[in-house]
Protein backbone atom coordinates (compact mmCIF):
# COMPACT_ATOMS: atom_id res chain seq x y z
CA UNK A 1 0.00 0.00 0.00
CA UNK A 2 2.46 2.24 0.56
CA UNK A 3 4.29 2.08 -2.62
CA UNK A 4 1.14 2.56 -4.37
CA UNK A 5 -0.75 5.17 -1.78
CA UNK A 6 -0.67 8.97 -2.93
CA UNK A 7 2.47 11.06 -1.32
CA UNK A 8 0.05 12.68 1.27
CA UNK A 9 -1.50 9.01 2.24
CA UNK A 10 1.78 8.02 2.78
CA UNK A 11 2.42 9.26 6.31
CA UNK A 12 -0.52 7.55 7.33
CA UNK A 13 0.49 4.22 6.83
CA UNK A 14 3.68 4.65 8.67
CA UNK A 15 1.32 2.61 11.38
CA UNK A 16 0.39 -0.32 9.59
CA UNK A 17 3.48 -0.61 8.09
CA UNK A 18 5.58 -1.23 11.63
CA UNK A 19 2.79 -3.39 12.52
CA UNK A 20 3.08 -5.45 9.87
CA UNK A 21 6.86 -5.42 10.62
CA UNK A 22 6.54 -5.95 14.26
CA UNK A 23 3.74 -9.41 13.29
CA UNK A 24 6.00 -10.55 10.73
CA UNK A 25 9.22 -11.66 12.57
CA UNK A 26 7.61 -13.41 15.33
CA UNK A 27 5.29 -15.03 13.12
CA UNK A 28 7.99 -15.99 10.73
CA UNK A 29 10.34 -16.94 13.22
CA UNK A 30 7.51 -19.70 14.76
CA UNK A 31 7.02 -20.56 11.40
CA UNK A 32 10.44 -22.20 10.42
CA UNK A 33 11.19 -23.19 14.08
CA UNK A 34 8.20 -24.65 15.14
CA UNK A 35 6.31 -27.94 13.76
CA UNK A 36 3.22 -26.84 11.84
CA UNK A 37 0.01 -29.02 11.76
CA UNK A 38 -3.54 -29.02 9.86
CA UNK A 39 -6.26 -31.18 10.34
CA UNK A 40 -9.53 -30.85 8.77
CA UNK A 41 -12.48 -29.69 10.44
CA UNK A 42 -15.78 -30.12 8.53
CA UNK A 43 -15.41 -28.31 5.85
CA UNK A 44 -12.43 -25.89 6.92
CA UNK A 45 -8.98 -26.73 7.64
CA UNK A 46 -7.79 -25.82 11.40
CA UNK A 47 -4.22 -24.92 11.35
CA UNK A 48 -2.08 -26.05 14.92
CA UNK A 49 0.94 -23.87 15.34
CA UNK A 50 2.78 -23.39 19.05
CA UNK A 51 2.35 -19.12 19.06
CA UNK A 52 2.99 -17.55 21.64
CA UNK A 53 0.64 -14.08 22.12
CA UNK A 54 -1.50 -15.03 19.49
CA UNK A 55 -4.11 -12.69 19.57
CA UNK A 56 -1.82 -10.07 19.96
CA UNK A 57 0.18 -11.40 16.66
CA UNK A 58 -3.34 -11.57 14.68
CA UNK A 59 -4.36 -7.98 15.90
CA UNK A 60 -1.00 -6.82 14.28
CA UNK A 61 -1.54 -8.87 11.26
CA UNK A 62 -5.25 -7.30 10.56
CA UNK A 63 -3.73 -3.90 11.60
CA UNK A 64 -1.32 -3.73 9.10
CA UNK A 65 -3.65 -5.37 5.98
CA UNK A 66 -7.32 -4.22 6.76
CA UNK A 67 -6.02 -0.82 8.48
CA UNK A 68 -3.22 0.23 5.46
CA UNK A 69 -6.62 -0.25 3.40
CA UNK A 70 -8.50 1.40 5.47
CA UNK A 71 -6.02 4.57 5.28
CA UNK A 72 -5.43 4.19 1.87
CA UNK A 73 -6.05 7.96 0.18
CA UNK A 74 -8.00 6.24 -3.02
CA UNK A 75 -11.66 5.58 -2.14
CA UNK A 76 -11.94 2.20 -3.68
CA UNK A 77 -9.50 0.60 -1.35
CA UNK A 78 -10.85 2.49 1.43
CA UNK A 79 -14.35 0.42 0.59
CA UNK A 80 -12.03 -2.60 -0.22
CA UNK A 81 -11.11 -2.05 3.59
CA UNK A 82 -14.18 -1.98 4.86
CA UNK A 83 -14.99 -5.23 3.30
CA UNK A 84 -12.11 -6.99 4.32
CA UNK A 85 -12.98 -5.91 8.03
CA UNK A 86 -16.24 -7.10 7.83
CA UNK A 87 -14.98 -10.62 6.15
CA UNK A 88 -12.80 -10.81 9.07
CA UNK A 89 -15.59 -10.12 11.94
CA UNK A 90 -17.60 -12.45 10.23
CA UNK A 91 -15.03 -15.27 9.82
CA UNK A 92 -14.04 -14.72 13.05
CA UNK A 93 -16.96 -14.89 14.37
CA UNK A 94 -18.45 -17.65 12.82
CA UNK A 95 -15.76 -19.64 12.29
CA UNK A 96 -13.16 -19.21 15.38
CA UNK A 97 -10.97 -22.43 15.35
CA UNK A 98 -10.54 -22.34 11.62
CA UNK A 99 -10.19 -18.51 11.06
CA UNK A 100 -7.18 -18.76 9.25
CA UNK A 101 -8.75 -21.37 6.69
CA UNK A 102 -11.84 -19.06 6.37
CA UNK A 103 -10.08 -15.33 6.54
CA UNK A 104 -7.68 -16.51 3.57
CA UNK A 105 -10.66 -17.99 1.55
CA UNK A 106 -12.41 -14.66 1.55
CA UNK A 107 -8.87 -12.83 1.14
CA UNK A 108 -8.59 -14.19 -2.42
CA UNK A 109 -12.17 -13.39 -3.28
CA UNK A 110 -11.13 -9.68 -2.22
CA UNK A 111 -8.05 -9.81 -3.91
CA UNK A 112 -9.99 -10.04 -7.54
CA UNK A 113 -10.81 -6.67 -6.46
CA UNK A 114 -7.47 -5.33 -5.81
CA UNK A 115 -6.22 -6.69 -9.12
CA UNK A 116 -9.42 -4.63 -10.72
CA UNK A 117 -7.97 -1.57 -8.90
CA UNK A 118 -4.56 -2.03 -10.20
CA UNK A 119 -6.22 -2.42 -13.72
CA UNK A 120 -7.63 0.80 -13.75
CA UNK A 121 -4.28 2.53 -12.44
CA UNK A 122 -2.13 4.11 -15.12
CA UNK A 123 1.50 2.07 -14.53
CA UNK A 124 3.52 5.38 -13.86
CA UNK A 125 1.33 5.88 -10.24
CA UNK A 126 2.96 2.62 -8.87
CA UNK A 127 6.39 4.11 -8.91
Amino acid sequence: MLCAAPPHARRRLLVPLAAGIATAVPLAYCLATRPVTAEIRGHTLGYVLDLPGSGLLVGGYLLATVGSLLLAGDRLLRRLGVLVAVGATVCAALWRLEFVSTWCAFAAVCSVILLGWTRRRPAEQFV
